[in-house]
């Protein structure tokens, strides 16, 4: 799969972060960057691809993309099902 989109600012460089360091990867950083993507992958135990496949899934229906339920879990935060 090829990016195509910085995942921020439209740049259409997902590695660069834009002087702001790479969120989740490096203390204090604010871009949402492939980096990012991989440090989540690593700490839930899943591949790049699939944290940038569930992180798509959820921002569609959150946008109103894609039909969800939302659901109030457990844990007290709002869960997106599928409708």
């Amino acid at each position: 799969m090829r990016e195509t989109m910085c995942y921020n600012c439209g740049c259409k460089m997902p590695d660069n972060p834009m002087g702001a360091g790479h969120a989740g990867a490096e203390p204090g950083g604010k871009s949402i960057t492939n980096k990012t993507f991989e440090e989540a992958g690593k700490a839930m135990e899943e591949s790049t691809d699939e944290s940038k496949r569930n992180a798509l899934d959820l921002l569609k229906k959150v946008l109103g993309e894609k039909r969800a339920k939302i659901v109030k879990d457990p844990s007290g935060f709002d869960r997106y099902d599928d409708a």
